[in-house]
This record gives C-alpha cells, structure tokens and sequence, in this order.
C-alpha cells in the first residue's frame, strides 16, 4: 500500500472510530428504553412508528383497495405510493437473498454499520473525487427511508438522502441502535417492504405486481435478481415501454453470480437463471378513479371517494381525509354491483352517444339500505386535455360564443350525485310523491277526491309571464272529471296535485321533501327572511309540479324511502372499510332513520303502482297510468313516476321494486334551457335495466296499506238521478258532500239539463267531492222532462 493510500485509510479510520463512539453514547440517550422496546415487535411500515422519539416519524404509506360489493372485482387502487406490507414469512427466501447480495453480503455479521466498508468506500471516492461507492449497509438504508417518511418538508427529505458526513454519521447511530433492539428478520422485513423498485412500486409486493403481475411467492430466481438490482437503479428500467432492457438484464446477471458468491444459489443454477428471458408482464398500478379499471366505474368511483372526504373520522380537513385514502392501506368493499352497473352502462350506450350534448343518468338505491348500486351516464370519466381537447363547445350559446367546451364527451363532473356546483336538475312530475305523502300526513285517503278543471288559479301572486292568470299563478292539464290520487297520480293530472298541496299545505308538502333526502339550492329568495323559498313555501305552487333541481341519486334514495316503509336510509356507496390493521370500520354502517309512517309510505308506495301499469292494492288504478309498458317490461311488482318539465328540458322516470330504486334523468347538464327530452330515452334506459337487475329475482310484493288511509270513512251518496241540478245541489250538500258540477254533458236516460248521476256514485270519503253529472238528453224518454223521473207521468197542461 502506498504511503498515501495508508494516511488517508488511517484518517478516515480514526474520524470513524471516533464518529461511531460518539455515535454509542448519542443513540443510548436517543432511544430511550421505553421508545425502543416496540422496536423488537414489529418492523415494516409498523416500525417507522416506534423510531427514536427526537424523530417524528410515521407509518410507511400503503396502497388502499376499492372493491365491487362482491369483496373480489376491483374497482381501483389510491395511493401516494404503491405499497403492501408482507411479513417475512410470506417474502420467499431467494427474494431476501437476492436483496441481501445486491446491497449487503454481510447482513447477518455486522452489528448495523460495516466499519471496514466504509473506509474502504471512503478511500475510493477521496482518490475518484466524487461518491462512487456508498458502503451503507441495509440496516442504515432502512434508517435513511425512515427518517425520509418522518420529514414534513422537502428540504427535511433533502436533509436525509443526500451524500454528507453528517447525514452519514447520523444512519450509523440509529442503525447500531436499532440493531440492538430489532431482529435481523425485522430489518429485512421493513426493508423489502419500503425500498423502491422504480415505476411507482414501493416495497417488493408492489415490485413483483408491476413488473411480473404476480406475487412475491411465485417470483423465480432470475425474477428475484431482477427486482434486486433495481434498488440500486430504480429509474432505469421503463416497464411501459421496456427501455433500458438490456441494461436490466445485465445487472440481473451480476445479481445471479454475487447469489453464487453468497452460496444462495450454485454456479447451475445461475446459469439457467441468467438464460431465462426477461418477460416483464406486469404494468403500472393504476391510480385514481380516472384510473378505474372500467371507465364507466370511475363515476361511481369518484363519488366514493367524494364521501370519503366528507367523512371527519379519516381527518380534520378534505385534505386529510384523501391522504388517508391513499397512504392507509384500507380494503373498501363498496356497495357498487356489477350486475346493475355493467346493464346501466349497456343501455344508456344503447339509448344514446357520448358524443350527445344531452346527458342519459341513471342511479340506483337499495330500498332500506341506501347502498348505491350503479351510477352511470352517456360520458367518459376522464378529464379533457387542455392541449388536444376532445370536447364539443358548450351547447349554451352565450358559453358557446365564448369558446368554453362543454361537458361531452368528457367530464369528470358528479353528474348524478351533485357536488362542485351541481344542484342537480328539475325532475318534474315525479315530485307530485311528495305531496301525496303530505295530503296522507294531513288525513286525506288515497281516495280524496277533487274535480279537476282544465285551468286551475290559485291566489298565489305571480310576475313572471309563465303560468300567470291576471296575476294569480295558474295551472292547465285536467279537464272536468273527478280524480283521487291513484287516478291523480296514474295520469299526473296538474290540476289535481295544485289544489292538493294547497289542502295539504305547501310548506308541508316542502318539508316532506326534505326529509325524504331533497335538498334545496339557490332556490330564489323572498322577502320574509334569508332562508328562501324552501322554509318559506306557503305560496310556492309550482313545487308539486318539480320546478326545483334534484339529482337522479337523491330522487331515486326519496323513492326508496317509501318502498323502504317509511325508512329513509343515508345514501352510501360503502359495504365494510377493513384497515390495515384488519379492523372493520364503523363508519361503513347504514345510517337510517323513520322518516314517514310505515302505512303513509305503503299508501304513497300503492298509488305509485298506477302510473307503470301495475295495479294497486285495491284495483283503484282503472287504467290511469303515464308509462303503461314499464310493468310488463320489469315484469315484477312495480312503483314510481315518470316527470317531464315546461318544453321538454327534462323527462325522468323513477321506477322501484322492493330490491332496487332506479332513478333516470335525461337532460343537458350544460344549458338547462334546452328542449327536446325524450321519455323514448330514458324510459327504456331505466326499464331495461331494472328489468336485468331482477332477472332470477322473486316478485315481492308491496305490503298493502290499511284501508283507513286508503278510504277514510266512507259514506253513502244518496241518489240525484234525473234532479233538477239545484235540487241535486241541495241534497248532496245537506249530506256534508263538496259539491261541483260538470260543465260538459253526458249521455243520460235522463232528460237535457238533469242531474245524469255523480262521481264518484254509491259511497265516497266523508266530506269529500262529489261532482253531478249533467244529462244530454240523448236516450231520454219522451215525455220525461226536468223534474220528472224516469217512467213518470208528464205533468199536467194547463
């Protein structure tokens, strides 16, 4: 040895020496004993949290797994880091010895810190000038990842990775410390589970998922190798495109005859391992919900991780809360069911085309659960490129002139679940639910009757042009027959649920709404007080009629409500949250509460039989109904109600068996004034897929509501057949009936201008309507004549 070589060696020996004694007395009082006693118990992520108390250290960040609700089909993966833990055990024995011959040969002899390693590494970077050699052990390796996952800024990171005396001196202490309190298996284990493989996978299950897609379990010899050598180069190697291959290979190679060397593997046995070819199958983990394993789940996906950030227990801010998400290991079951997703997917692709400005949104709610089952639309869950957008221009000419693009093909929007400044859309008639609910609260039956009028004005005052008469707001849509609200609602007749809201009290009919899960957002304000129309909605008479915006989620989960009995669940997309540690969160659990009467519900579940041609409970339907085929379609007991707004913006169909509410909207989320919604849409849409989903399921039936709520107290109508009106006016109020009177004639055996008979006839609700009929004449006998009966002589000429 040159003189030279041996004062530099000598120098570097004593700074080491000395640097390791300080070293001893620093570590004793830097780990306390009780800091250091966990350190034997567990090591991995685990072990980051039981480091030296001057470091605030935490746990190694692990991927988290979104499932469907069968616990298996994979919906997505979130992570800052790809990484799940393994204990030793299960990480295969040439794994550990392949990293062990790679980065440390003489792991099992020294105590942390391999002095003569590094004077060796020392002497040769002083005689190249630069760091060529590193001569950091395992032990200290594992110390530097873990003072890097305590650092809470970037120049603290810095600080722990970059090339210093200081830093160096530092991993020495702590890893001569942790030596003496962990196993040698611990620091492997925490090792293999924290290095980085390059192409986002940390810790070698992510490894061996990404280049080999398979566990470490079934890695060969020459797998291990690879994964070993790209420790030391974890950027070299492009798994996407397979640059740097050969590189790879190479250094594979050096790993199988350093595996010789250490007596892992025989000189054989590294030669068929180097003449394997390198077959890197894996790929990148996917990441994110615009990462889904199917496009058309990141919808459902993203409102997941919506809910997640609402939920205060993963965190004190939204921030928080997604950090947790993708660094805490967590094995999310979620309510999506491939079965209904993947058939609301077929057939809104069948219906209509991304490419369509108007937006095709299904969402389904399990009746008594609120598990969210599908949630889809006619748009790819992906973000528009700034730079090659696919985006048509907005449909709304004041956006379009602008040049902003709209939401197709393209949005990663919550188009069915609200949220960043969706409120959702009017959903129409399916509203009218609402006030039957609250008329039944009031003590009206089902079998309430009102006379519907071609045109019914209100006393509500009104500025606007739309629905004004002389001032008063003013409804058209029914025309001169008695209905009661099986019929009512069968045939959505608007002048029949005005009055009706009117006798049940609008603000009633508002509050049940929201109790049933309606919110309400920017509604125009008034000028009794800030709170706007929805606390103040005395005189909002066109809420029955759905002017107010919903989402199809939230109009889908009311209507289950009912089905449910009454039993308004909480939407959520969540089965069972299992965390690392394999505890099960409680936060995953229904939250449900009895919102409306068991037998209100079943009434309002009854009289939404009508209107897809079911038939209720006590065969009161009588044909009435807006969507006749939906019962024959599903062909399974059925309940909901189709909505269509002022010129066709919108048109719904909400339609429920027991096991399952589907709520379907078609409209244009980027211009709400656009016309030409087509109920040949989005009927098939919601038919067809609730029809799929019941496919080998039973028919349960609708449990049948008292007949109370159904009739009320009836009386009889006493008979006015062939009575002057005025006589039949009389008669029927002295029984305490409402009395009104047909303004278009019938034909009558009675004479012209006589009471034909009522409707309804023989017995009705106490109090209730009764409308007379007026005869026509037309098969009235001859000498019969006002006041004269039937077969009665004619009166006397004078």
């Amino acid at each position: 040895m040159r003189k030279r070589d041996h004062n530099i060696l000598a120098n570097a020996a004593s700074l080491l020496i000395c640097g390791l004694l300080a070293g001893v007395v620093v570590a004793a009082a830097a780990f306390p004993a009780v800091a250091l006693s966990g350190l034997a118990a567990k090591a991995g992520g685990e072990a980051f949290g039981q480091l030296p108390d001057e470091l605030v250290v935490k746990r190694s960040p692990q991927i988290s797994y979104v499932y469907a609700n069968d616990g298996k089909t994979l919906i997505a993966t979130m992570y800052d880091e790809n990484r799940r833990d393994l204990p030793i055990a299960e990480i295969p024995k040439i794994v550990q010895q392949a990293i062990l011959a790679a980065e440390d040969q003489k792991f099992y002899e020294h105590n942390g810190v391999d002095v003569m390693g590094i004077a060796r590494a020392f002497v040769a970077n002083k005689q190249a000038g630069d760091v060529q050699q590193g001569a950091s052990t395992l032990t200290m390796q594992f110390v530097r990842l873990s003072i890097s996952y305590s650092a809470d800024t970037a120049q603290e990171v810095v600080d722990a990775t970059e090339d210093t005396t200081k830093r160096k001196v530092r991993e020495m202490r702590y890893a001569m410390a942790i030596e003496q309190r962990m196993s040698k298996e611990q620091i492997l284990e925490g090792y293999l589970n924290t290095a980085y493989f390059g192409n986002r996978a940390y810790g070698i299950y992510a490894a061996s998922q990404v280049y080999f897609g398979k566990e470490p379990k079934t890695l060969t010899a020459a797998e291990a190798a690879f994964l070993a050598a790209l420790v030391k180069f974890p950027g070299d190697f492009n798994v996407e495109t397979g640059s740097g291959e050969k590189l790879a290979v190479d250094r594979r190679n050096y790993v199988l005859s350093e595996m010789v060397g250490t007596g892992a593997l025989t000189e054989q046995q590294a030669t068929l391992a180097k003449a394997e070819e390198l077959k890197v199958v894996g790929k990148i983990t996917p990441n994110g919900c615009v990462q889904a394993t199917k496009n058309a789940w990141g919808f459902f996906c993203d409102y997941f991780q919506r809910w997640w950030n609402d939920q205060e227990v993963f965190g004190a801010t939204p921030y928080d809360r997604e950090r947790q998400l993708k660094s805490g290991g967590f094995r999310v079951v979620t309510s999506l069911d491939p079965l209904a997703q993947n058939s609301a997917n077929k057939n809104v692709a069948d219906l209509i085309s991304v490419n369509n400005d108007k937006a095709l949104m299904l969402a389904a709610v399990e009746p008594g659960s609120g598990k969210v089952r599908a949630l889809a639309v006619n748009r790819n869950f992906k973000l528009d490129s700034k730079s090659k957008p696919q985006n048509k221009l907005s449909s709304d000419p004041k956006k379009k002139a602008k040049g902003v693009r709209g939401t197709y093909p393209n949005t990663t929007n919550p188009l069915m679940t609200g949220g960043d400044g969706f409120t959702g859309y009017q959903a129409g008639s399916a509203f009218k639910i609402f006030t039957i609910v609250a008329a039944l609260e009031k003590g009206y039956p089902l079998a309430t009757n009102i006379a519907t009028k071609k045109q019914f004005i209100t006393n509500f005052p009104v500025s606007g042009p739309d629905a004004n008469c002389g001032g008063k707001y003013c409804v058209s849509g029914g025309g001169g027959a008695v209905q009661n609200m099986w019929t009512g609602f069968g045939s959505s007749v608007n002048t029949f649920f005005v009055p009706l809201a009117i006798m049940a009290g609008i603000q009633n009919v508002v509050n049940v709404a929201k109790k049933m899960g309606i919110t309400f957002h920017d509604e125009p304000g008034t000028t009794q007080d800030d709170l706007g129309y929805s606390n103040n909605a005395s005189q909002w008479g066109a809420f029955t009629l759905g002017v107010s915006a919903t989402t199809p989620l939230q109009l889908a989960n009311a209507y289950a409500t009912l089905v449910a009995d009454g039993l308004y669940c909480e939407p959520t997309p969540v089965e069972s949250i299992t965390d690392i540690k394999g505890n099960k969160l409680s936060v995953a659990d229904k939250r449900c509460k009895q919102v409306i009467a068991p037998d209100i519900a079943r009434a309002a579940v009854d009289a939404g039989r009508c209107p897809g041609g079911d038939n209720s409970a006590f065969r009161e339907c009588n044909g009435h109904a807006t969507n006749r085929d939906s019962r024959g379609i599903v062909g399974k007991p059925i309940t909901g109600k189709t909505g269509t707004t002022d010129a066709d913006r919108s048109a719904t169909l909400t339609l429920s068996t027991k096991q399952l509410t589907i709520s379907g909207f078609l409209t244009n989320p980027d211009w709400a004034f656009d016309t030409g919604m087509k109920h040949g849409v989005v009927n098939p849409a919601v038919q067809r897929t609730l029809r799929d989903y019941m496919k080998g399921k039973p028919a349960v039936a609708f449990t049948k509501p008292s007949r109370k709520i159904a009739y009320g107290d009836q009386v009889s109508i006493p008979s006015v057949e062939c009575k002057p009106v005025p006589e039949a006016r009389n008669i029927l109020r002295a029984k305490g009936f409402e009395v009104e009177v047909n303004t278009e004639q019938i034909d009558s055996k009675c004479p012209k201008g006589t009471a034909a008979g009522t409707t309804p006839s023989g017995r009705t609700i106490k109090k209730g309507i009764v409308m007379i009929e007026v005869s026509n004449g037309k098969d009235a006998k001859p000498g019969t004549g006002p006041g004269n009966g039937p077969g009665q002589p004619p009166p006397p000429r004078n």
